[in-house]
């Protein structure tokens, strides 16, 4: 799936985009029972014309009726549509909660750099960390333009000077970079912070 943020997902395949929304469909299968004000005779007119002629079924906005006047066929078309809506954002949530979209989210940029402060860590929690890393960068760095990483550090560690062009050498190189990394590096007070505006001050990076 592309890397698409949920309301853009949602404006490409939502039930508003299909048409499927309540009032969309109701205005398909059937039409609106008026009663009220009709400005061209000036006075107020009941629809009565259609009580006890149609089932009759009250739409999300509260007062509105609708007449349904269609045929079996088409409700089941509708029926057939709404499930395959619901399939869709079912595998839509399984791919937002599964692999590296579960601690990363959905990288939408198309420059990043990616701070690693491994504080205290183990050398357990230290390899689960770096496997995330390497999720991220093979399932999402890969679909997007330029990248870096930088380990906040008494002295910063980088692992290129400036955000590199992704290309599959390039995610090969940030990967054994990664497993390349000590498990213990001195860090001071304000190595989170440094390593932070020194990602911030590469040009190419937008967030």
């Amino acid at each position: 799936q592309l890397l698409v943020s949920s309301s853009k997902w949602l404006q490409l395949h939502g039930l508003k985009r299909n048409k499927l929304f309540l009032s969309q469909i109701l205005s398909q299968i059937g039409f609106q029972h008026r009663k009220g004000y009709v400005t061209t005779l000036g006075k107020i007119v009941a629809s009565r014309y259609a009580d006890g002629l149609f089932p009759q079924y009250k739409g999300a906005e509260g007062d509105t009726v609708y007449n349904l006047t269609a045929k079996k066929e088409l409700i089941l078309h509708f029926v057939d549509c709404l499930m395959g809506a619901i399939e869709l954002y079912k595998q839509r949530m399984e791919w937002l909660t599964s692999e590296s979209r579960q601690i990363f989210g959905v990288i939408q940029e198309q420059c990043i750099v990616i701070v690693l402060d491994f504080g205290t860590a183990g050398p357990a929690e230290f390899d689960v960390c770096r496997d995330a890393l390497c999720m991220v960068l093979v399932e999402q760095v890969t679909q997007i333009a330029k990248f870096n990483l930088i380990r906040a550090a008494q002295g910063l560690m980088k692992w290129e000077q400036k955000s590199a062009p992704v290309s599959e050498h390039t995610v090969k190189s940030a990967v054994m970079w990664l497993w390349k990394l000590d498990h213990m590096t001195a860090a001071s007070h304000t190595s989170s912070v440094e390593a932070l505006l020194e990602a911030m001050s590469d040009e190419a990076v937008s967030s």
